[in-house]
């Protein structure tokens, strides 16, 4: 049997402070690797924040801003690092994720493809929508990337598993507390229905008088246990 240690970092954000939000990231980051972790999952958008208008003003491209930084952590600590992250193209900005290996060489990257249409957290007007999944292979595992509201379309999960043979889902959220219990029926399902772990780093804290339920999970759908 293959064993890896996996972290999911259930953090707040400071919106529009970039700064404070990767000294964060570093922080769990080395704690994570103290306790022997090989690989540590961030929630959605932590260099921005989870706010429209601070995401509009902050959203910079994959080569500037977040990444090199998360880049240069990874490598620092020896530590893979999955994290949700703005990705600005042009005059278009995605809700991204990037994988980083513990070389600190970008090894994926998925643009969130379902976005969420009910206000106060309406994407649509500030986020364009991906249009291709993503998966990538660790070691033994091939974990695909999804982001926060994805988990509510199953075809994303069965997809990944059954055309990329998806084994880990990794999932990066800012899911409110509102539909919490929908977060947590969500990830078991996903997990479940595929035989797959899921990896859910959710995050706390209020961003625009959005408060978020963390929740954060590692669950294995053989034991059907949340650890």
């Amino acid at each position: 049997m293959y064993v890896m240690k996996i972290a999911a970092a259930q953090i707040s954000c400071a919106p529009g402070d970039l700064q404070a939000n990767l000294a964060k990231v570093r922080d769990f980051s080395a704690r994570a690797k103290k306790a022997g972790a090989q690989l540590i999952v961030f929630p959605e958008m932590v260099d921005t924040g989870y706010s429209m208008p601070a995401i509009q003003k902050n959203a910079t491209s994959w080569k500037e801003g977040a990444v090199p930084k998360l880049q240069a952590i990874a490598k620092e600590l020896s530590l893979a690092i999955i994290a949700g992250v703005s990705d600005r193209d042009g005059s278009r900005i995605y809700n991204a994720q990037v994988f980083i290996d513990g070389h600190g060489k970008v090894i994926g990257k998925y643009r969130k493809t379902h976005l969420v249409t009910a206000a106060p957290l309406d994407e649509r007007p500030c986020i364009t929508a991906g249009d291709a999944f993503t998966s990538c292979e660790i070691d033994k595992f091939n974990l695909g990337l999804t982001i926060c509201y994805d988990l509510r379309f199953p075809e994303v999960c069965r997809a990944l598993a059954v055309d990329r043979q998806v084994n880990v889902f990794i999932n990066s959220s800012a899911w409110p507390f509102p539909r919490v219990e929908h977060l947590r029926i969500l990830a078991l399902a996903r997990a479940i229905e595929n035989q797959s772990y899921l990896i859910l780093a959710n995050r706390v804290g209020t961003d625009d008088g959005v408060t978020f339920c963390g929740t954060s999970a590692i669950i294995d759908p053989l034991r059907f246990q949340r650890t």
